[in-house]
């Protein structure tokens, strides 16, 4: 190291005059008037901002989506003829002056500490590219005294020599930082913010920053120092200014950097997430990560996109292993709609990372770029060839997630003109997700397939016929969300098909529709809120669109569960379309052995319904055989509403098969002594049946729409 015409620093620290004869030596070597020097802390103005030297200039931002590679060490800047050349002693000095200022800060007492750091930040300002060697003492420094300066002038003094060091050595000063405060440390976030309010270096430091997030894969430590910093630097107002030229590379890698994160499923921070309502800092790398996404969006004018999120929880999904690109389609779609001005770089900054060997940086990015097609001009800055070329290729990828990104971005760059556009690639691509396995993919293609009908001139005819056979399976799928999401189609295809209807025609629908008719009202019951809701919105829309008058009784059904609203909708089932009695009462035959009783119950009372109101030529002998077999087992279900059902509707059926001309011999199981056909039988009324009220809960009980129930 070298040594002054004081000599090398070695001993006890020195004391504010001896700091401050040094301060006053350097200012006479470069031609500065020398003045007294000051028993004490004298207050100085505030720096004005410094002229760059010709051959030197100041990290910053470059135009592009990257930010500049972080600079090798600096060498000293080569002398011109018209330069005046350094002394060694001019350099020896500021050597001594930065090793005495490390001591002084650690040991010296308050007068030697304002002292110091009035003198050191000016001295700085002129020769601060000469101390590489001193950075990380001096930043150990600062973090062991500022605690025990007074709040004002003498700190802001202090957090000067930080400001004028980081101008020159930015990142020395950011790796030092970070080094010397790994843990959440309050002194550490007040040097953080006290650099980002100093708009000659906050740009500099947030780049920095940036690439210590890149660097740091392997070590999970520093990644968190870096997120947690970029949260304090960018919490301070108008600090998110100095990120103009990286800001879509930023946003890239902290949403990346959550996915990796999450991806992780033995990470103990992933499971814990920050609130507002939680004291003091967050305290998990993902919860970090978080709030610097808020304060980057907070800080553009993005509060909206930040609300948005919150609503619709995208701030948890984003953190979840299973749901971080759900979090993503969402962060995208708010940031379309509440703060386009970013979209272009952004988009710009996705395509090189569709590409990447790093599946978390490539499924984010995927991810973006299918929401980011939801914007028209942003979508414009390809070719829509190039696009579709694209999501075709991922149709065929191996991974169901990929498949399933490919299908929503078809479905947005096909839908986003008001006009469904591209059919030959997109229609074939929906009807055949909805074989798929993964139900994100079956919930995609209906997703985008509603859409479709809800566009002008939507081929209704066509899809009628193709979803005919497709369809009702959905409707009985195990997965609650694939059920809701198929029967809501349904209800949208009657709706856009309702004039046809209403004259005869679609004669595909109006089969899809009987075909549904069971499936619907038992869905009614479905242990599934959004299921049930769907179902009754869809059986209203069938009611619209075939003037069956029974709104009113389908309603009465879904919400009080009553057995007479029932009975009329049968009777009007059996009066409009006696020849598919049997289908009705084959389809509700299968739910008599549903896993969920309130189904279960539902079927048994439909069941005795159709029965009851079907004359005897309308049902065979042998579905009203295996009919009385199934509820003759249901007379022992575990759930008591369940059996008493099976019996009541067990003696409709009994009632048919006596009123039905029977073969000699022949008996039904569990009757004896059915007349044979020569002899005269009297035909009695069959008495309609009676259930007692349903013990299951009813959709419309208290609370459900977040009221609390009387008392």
């Amino acid at each position: 190291m070298a040594g002054g015409v004081w000599g090398p620093a070695r001993g006890a620290p020195v004391g504010a005059l001896t700091l401050t004869a040094l301060a006053e030596g350097i200012r006479a070597s470069r031609g500065q008037p020398m003045g007294p020097p000051a028993p004490g802390p004298q207050p100085q103005p505030e720096l004005e901002p410094a002229v760059e030297e010709p051959g030197r200039a100041a990290t910053t931002p470059t135009a592009g989506g990257e930010p500049p590679s972080p600079p090798p060490p600096q060498e000293p800047a080569p002398e011109g003829p018209q330069q005046t050349p350094r002394s060694s002693w001019e350099e020896g000095a500021l050597a001594d002056l930065a090793v005495y200022t490390a001591a002084c800060l650690e040991e010296a007492g308050f007068v030697g500490t304002q002292a110091t750091a009035l003198t050191l930040s000016s001295a700085l300002e002129a020769q601060g590219h000469r101390l590489e060697d001193q950075v990380h003492g001096l930043v150990r420094g600062l973090l062991a005294q500022v605690p025990h300066l007074a709040e004002g002038r003498p700190r802001r003094a202090a957090l000067r020599v930080l400001s004028s060091l980081a101008l020159e050595h930015s990142r020395d000063v950011v790796f030092a930082l970070l080094r010397c405060s790994p843990a959440p440390d309050r002194v550490a976030a007040e040097l953080w913010r006290s650099l980002s309010r100093n708009q000659r270096v906050n740009g500099q430091v947030l780049v920095q920053l940036l690439w210590a997030l890149k660097g740091s894969a392997g070590s999970q430590l520093e990644a968190l120092a870096a997120t947690r910093a970029l949260g304090e630097m960018l919490s301070v107002s108008g600090c998110v200014g100095a990120t103009r030229g990286f800001y879509p590379n930023l946003l890239l890698v902290l949403v990346t950097q959550l996915h990796e994160l999450a991806r992780d499923a033995h990470s103990p921070d992933t499971p814990k997430v920050w609130v507002p309502s939680h004291r003091g800092p967050p305290h998990s790398h993902a919860s970090c990560t978080v709030e610097a996404l808020k304060a980057l969006l907070t800080g553009d004018g993005g509060r909206m996109v930040v609300t948005c999120m919150e609503q619709a929880g995208g701030w948890r999904r984003l953190v979840g292993a299973g749901t971080h690109l759900e979090g993503v389609l969402l962060l995208a779609s708010a940031l379309v709609a509440h703060a386009d001005h970013h979209l272009r770089g952004l988009f710009a900054d996705l395509l090189p990372r569709l590409r990447s060997t790093d599946d978390a940086q490539r499924l984010t990015a995927m991810a973006f770029f299918t929401g980011l097609l939801q914007s028209r001009p942003t979508a414009r800055l390809l070719r829509e060839e190039v696009i579709l070329e694209r999501l075709r290729a991922w149709q065929g990828d191996p991974e169901p997630t990929v498949r399933w990104l490919g299908l929503l971005g078809l479905g947005h760059l096909a839908l986003n003109h008001g006009k469904v556009r591209h059919a030959t690639t997109l229609l074939p691509a929906l009807l055949g997700a909805l074989g798929e396995g993964d139900p994100r993919l079956v919930d995609a293609a209906l997703g985008s397939l509603r859409r479709v009908l809800l566009q002008p001139r939507a081929p209704v005819r066509l899809l009628s016929a193709e979803l005919r056979p497709r369809l009702p399976p959905l409707l009985d799928d195990t997965r609650d969300s694939v059920r809701a999401s198929a029967v809501g189609l349904l209800g949208t295809l009657v709706r856009r098909g309702r004039g046809g209807l209403r004259v005869g025609l679609r004669r595909p629908l109006r089969k899809l529709v009987l075909q549904s008719l069971v499936p619907l009202l038992l869905r009614l019951h479905d242990p599934s809120p959004d299921t049930a809701e769907s179902s009754e919105w869809t059986l209203a829309r069938c009611d619209q669109a075939l003037h069956w008058g029974l709104l009113e009784e389908m309603v009465t059904v879904a919400h009080y569960d009553s057995p007479e609203a029932l009975s009329r909708i049968c009777h009007r089932m059996v009066q409009w379309y006696p020849s598919h009695v049997p289908s009705f009462l084959s389809q509700t035959q299968g739910y008599l052995r549903s896993p969920q009783g309130p189904l279960r119950r539902a079927a048994a009372l439909l069941t005795g319904f159709l029965v009851h109101h079907s004359s005897p030529s309308h049902v065979n002998q042998d579905l009203l055989d295996s009919l009385f077999q199934d509820l003759g087992r249901l007379r022992s279900d575990p759930e008591p509403a369940v059996a008493a059902a099976a019996r009541v509707s067990g003696q409709q059926v009994a009632l048919l098969a006596r009123a039905q001309p029977q073969p000699c011999g022949r008996s039904l199981w569990g009757l004896r002594h059915l007349p044979c056909p020569g002899r005269p039988r009297p035909r009695p009324a069959r008495p309609p049946p009676v259930y007692a009220d349903s013990p299951f809960q009813h959709r419309s009980h208290p609370g459900r729409w977040g009221c609390s129930g009387p008392g």
